[in-house]
């Protein structure tokens, strides 16, 4: 069965109401025992006496989403999921907001929390997405 890769990325933050959202919309879903999720966070690190005010987030986003539809495709493979969610920001994006929201849902814990880690491994190592640093002035 040939699926077609998801768009995984928004612009800007991830507002925190549509994690909720998420969240919520799986209420219904009774069959589900264990939900996992991983949220990303912007750190205001200080480099050379200034602090990180935001990160502005480039992807090959062709290539991305290709990679993203490989890497989902062995994780449902590898674990019995319910579902997966995946949500990568683009743009600009200050310290404190959430630029990654990963959510992997199972009727056991043991499978949503590693196959949620799992995701969020492979996402760094294998997603052409790039991150630079907008200091303080």
């Amino acid at each position: 069965m040939n699926k077609k890769p998801k768009n995984i990325f928004v612009q800007g933050r991830i507002d925190a109401s549509f994690i909720a959202d998420s969240i919520q919309k799986h209420s219904t879903q009774t069959e589900i025992g264990a939900h996992s999720i991983f949220l990303g966070q912007v750190r205001s690190e200080v480099k050379d006496e200034k602090s990180v005010a935001e990160v502005d987030y480039t992807a090959d986003e062709a290539a991305s989403l290709e990679q993203m539809h490989l890497v989902r495709e062995a994780i449902f493979a590898k674990y019995p999921l319910t579902c997966m969610h995946i949500y990568h920001s683009l743009g600009r994006v200050k310290a404190g907001e959430i630029f990654l929201f990963v959510f992997t849902s199972s009727r056991h814990h043991k499978d949503a929390i590693a196959s949620c880690e799992e995701v969020v491994a492979r996402i760094k190592k294998e997603l052409p997405v790039k991150s630079k640093e907008i200091m303080e002035d």
